[in-house]
């Protein structure tokens, strides 16, 4: 019986660990460790995830540079540029936040971590007014893929995008229920609660700041390929232009002959030209800008234009969902500063998110210039 007692004592006596470390862990290092090895093999696999995606991207840019080339100017740069500043800033915050952790500062390291989530917000709001955009014009994947110039005349607000409203819901009762959420905390006197989702709502905010600025972008068209926006070339303009000209008589002079018009080929060019000034009366090839304007069925150019778009959606869009989770990772660091949980035997956790946070960065310094600067 005593040489249980003393076994059960020492069982004690080895794991008397402080406060956050794992009772199977002999010292906070260990724990330490295997958190960053865990995380590292987490991120291989998040690399995986993504090199499929980048296997497609090269294989089709390889067997089809053409579509990549004419395609891309259907891209802001000057937005994906602004993104991309926004997520290595927030790169540097983060990092700020993990030395802040180390040393104990909590308060310091829920000031750039809330910061940190802001920028990851303000990422997705320029994303919505780029996405938004390009659906208004029918930029779609290649089985939708419908482009026109015309923006819908009727919008729910007047000024913007119907999808840029429905994509803007869900952050505004976001807003507002972290608003309420936070009040109703700092009436009970639940401070910390009500600090946590006062930063929350904060963070949300800076989705709108995204939106705003995105916005102001494009109202002023700055970066927007002339060809591309201000007087579009569509793909099927494109297709069209790469077209032999015999080729392109010949067509008419067959169809001129099933019709069975009665007329020689003396008279074949009188009739190209009556041919097309007719189309041209009836809007039919031509706009006010002199470029084509496709009705019906779209032809294989224009659904292969579409293919770029498909591989653009796919992989922003799986980014988009990865600054989705970031944020809900930071978010739970946030609290944790807020009840000064960190301290310099104990900051693992912001490590490991930390590292995450650059992964996801690090993948749009690829996409970036992969999808907006092909040229």
């Amino acid at each position: 019986m005593a040489v249980a007692d003393h076994s059960h004592d020492h069982h004690d006596d080895h794991h008397d660990h402080g406060e956050f470390i794992a009772h199977h862990f002999d010292s906070p290092e260990q724990q330490f460790d295997s958190g960053k090895l865990g995380i590292w093999l987490f991120l291989v696999t998040e690399v995986l995830f993504f090199s499929g995606l980048f296997v497609a991207y090269t294989l089709y840019r390889n067997h089809h540079p053409e579509i990549f080339d004419q395609a891309h100017v259907y891209l802001n740069k000057y937005l994906g540029g602004l993104n991309t500043i926004v997520l290595l800033f927030s790169s540097l915050t983060m990092a700020l936040g993990v030395r802040s952790a180390q040393l104990g500062k909590n308060k310091s390291c829920g000031i750039y971590v809330l910061i940190t989530m802001v920028c990851a917000s303000m990422f997705l709001g320029v994303k919505a007014v780029e996405y938004s955009h390009k659906w208004d014009m029918g930029i779609l994947v290649r089985s939708a893929f419908d482009f026109t110039y015309t923006h819908p005349d009727q919008t729910i607000i007047s000024g913007l995008s119907n999808y840029l409203v429905y994509l803007s819901v869900i952050p505004l009762l976001l807003l507002v229920g972290f608003i309420i959420t936070s009040v109703v905390f700092r009436l009970i006197d639940k401070a910390v609660w009500s600090k946590f989702w006062m930063g929350m709502a904060i963070t949300v905010g800076g989705y709108f700041l995204g939106v705003v600025i995105g916005y102001l972008f494009m109202a002023a068209k700055i970066g927007e390929a002339k060809h591309a926006y201000i007087e579009p070339v569509r793909p099927i303009a494109l297709y069209a232009m790469t077209q032999d000209t015999d080729h392109a008589k010949e067509d008419h002079a067959k169809s001129d002959h099933v019709k069975g018009d009665g007329h020689d080929k003396d008279h074949d060019d009188e009739h190209d030209d009556e041919h097309h000034d007719a189309a041209h009366a009836n809007g039919e090839h031509h706009d006010d800008h002199g470029h084509g304007e496709h009705h019906g069925e779209i032809p294989e150019f224009d659904r292969n234009v579409g293919t770029f778009f498909s591989i653009y959606y796919c992989m922003t869009g799986l980014h988009a969902i990865h600054i989705i989770a970031g944020i809900i990772a930071l978010g739970w660091l946030y609290f944790r500063c807020l009840n000064n949980h960190w301290r310099s035997d104990y900051f693992g956790p912001v490590d490991y998110v930390g590292l995450y946070w650059h992964l996801v960065d690090l993948i749009w310094i690829y996409l970036f210039p992969l999808l907006y600067l092909i040229d």
